[in-house]
């Protein structure tokens, strides 16, 4: 069991006097770490010290800032062992799949860098009466709220580009896996980043609105739809503060008619069920023609997912998929299954809890063909609905069937079909004969509608980092050749 080190502030770790809370192995139930929530004094420390670490740290060159972001990312990669073991402990992942986070936390910095300059990088223009200069300005301090599912990689993804435009951050984790952000601020103290540029506060929701209270200038957030609007709705007052949302999605994956299918089973598994179907862009609805190549296809993806292997990081064979992140979790699942059963779904493989107290449940299928209104939710487990259509406009009016419009994606092998699909459906991430959860962090990383509020992430995120300052600009103060007419000097 780890004993935490505290809240993070101005470089230095306080052991605080907050609540204590504490987290979970989800799939053996065991202690991972235990320490004490942010008290609103702490947090306020905090924002005052990434007040007053902000010059210093905007004015220093880009060079700079570079030098300890990719020591940072040194470190990370010496200590890839120790981090990817701590995360499949406190989030469940198998080792395999931790792996690719740690490498993701490492590639984020390289890229961050790029799109820096690509993005935000400074333009001049010559015009016959001065020259006309672009640069970039941090907005200041801002707030990162962490999620679970990710803890590693997607708070990084928005620190990186944070603290590369100039900005000090206050980062509040998620509370159920403080452990990880732990490890990750440690590392980020041992590049040698100056005091109040990094602050790191744990805790659960008290925690995110005192911090929320704070003098900040942005907000970037990942997590569900009704946090995000929370947040939305408590800054009504200040629009001045930007918002970077990206808040999870309902997303479809269509299936055509197919000759490959087992391309189809596979990738459709790796949309639905991968990370236990904990990322924010699995498949939640499999929509299925109504054929008997569509019902070929339905029943080598039943029994895939049947053999699927699920179990702790540590098993031998490694499984394809661990836990949810908590047995609490686990329960709220089984309940959402219950009430599409209960609307009219039709169960063609039952989500169960594998062993009591944990969060190892097995994959489910529900077909909701013949529910007239479902519940547009997104649920995050191991969990997809089954739609059957009979022509492919029916298709993509079902994809279309949601508020959400974070991911979609089309298997077929009609080139036609793909453009039809990628013009009408609504999503920020399409993907043709890939999965739903294959994203490049070269590309921006975003939804519309519930999905968020057009400021991606990824290689886009340096465009929430930083705000555009236009000048024109003279070096010699002198009287225009032209002047005009009305004004006497003399």
């Amino acid at each position: 069991m780890i004993s935490s080190k505290g809240q993070y502030i101005n470089g230095k770790w306080v052991i605080g006097e907050g609540t204590s809370f504490s987290s979970i192995d989800p799939a053996q139930n065991h202690l991972i770490w235990e320490g004490r929530a942010a008290t609103k004094d702490e947090i306020t420390t905090a924002a005052h010290a990434a007040r007053a670490a902000l010059p210093l740290w905007s004015a220093q060159s880009i060079t700079q800032r570079i030098q300890i972001i990719e020591k940072f990312a040194l470190l990370v990669e010496q200590r890839r062992a120790d981090l990817s073991l701590l995360i499949s402990k406190e989030t469940g992942k198998p080792a395999w799949e931790a792996q690719t986070e740690v490498s993701a936390v490492i590639g984020k910095i390289k890229l961050s860098i790029q799109a820096y300059h690509e993005r935000t990088g400074e333009k001049y223009t010559a015009t016959p009466e001065a020259q006309a200069c672009l640069r970039f300005k941090p907005h200041g301090v801002v707030v990162v709220l962490g999620a679970f599912n990710f803890p590693a990689h997607l708070s990084n993804g928005h620190i990186v580009p944070a603290l590369v435009a100039g900005n000090t951050i206050l980062y509040k984790p998620s509370e159920l896996a403080p452990a990880v952000a732990e490890f990750i601020i440690q590392c980020w103290h041992d590049s040698g980043i100056p005091p109040g540029v990094l602050n790191g506060l744990q805790g659960g929701v008290p925690c995110g609105e005192t911090l929320l209270a704070q003098d900040i200038q942005g907000v970037y957030f990942t997590g569900s739809y009704s946090t995000g609007l929370r947040i939305h709705q408590q800054f009504a007052h200040r629009p001045e503060v930007i918002l970077a949302l990206e808040m999870g999605g309902n997303n479809p994956l269509v299936i055509s008619e197919l000759q490959h299918v087992d391309a189809a089973v596979y990738h459709s598994i790796l949309s639905t069920m991968i990370t236990a179907g904990q990322r924010c862009t699995c498949a939640r609805r499999l929509i299925i023609p109504d054929t008997a190549s569509g019902d070929t296809f339905l029943y080598q993806f039943i029994t895939a997912c049947k053999r699927l292997r699920v179990g702790g990081f540590n098993q031998n064979p490694e499984p394809f998929m661990g836990p949810v992140i908590r047995y609490e979790h686990a329960l709220n699942h089984l309940k959402r299954q219950k009430e599409m059963l209960q609307s009219g779904g039709k169960s063609l493989l039952t989500m169960q809890l594998l062993t009591p107290n944990t969060g190892l449940l097995s994959p489910g299928i529900v077909d909701m063909s013949e529910v007239s209104t479902p519940e547009d939710r997104e649920i995050f487990a191991p969990l997809v609905q089954v739609y059957r259509y009979q022509k492919f406009d029916e298709a993509i009016h079902l994809a279309n069937q949601t508020h959400y419009g974070l991911a979609a994606g089309l298997i077929s092998e009609k080139k036609a079909e793909y453009q039809q699909f990628y013009h009408e459906v609504r999503a920020g991430l399409i993907n043709w004969n890939r999965p739903t959860t294959g994203a490049a962090s070269s590309l921006p990383f975003g939804g519309v509608g519930h999905s968020g509020n057009h400021r991606p992430s990824a290689y886009f995120a340096a465009d929430y980092c930083a705000y555009p300052v236009a000048s024109m600009e003279q070096s010699q103060l002198v009287m225009p050749d032209k002047r005009l007419p009305g004004i006497h000097l003399e």
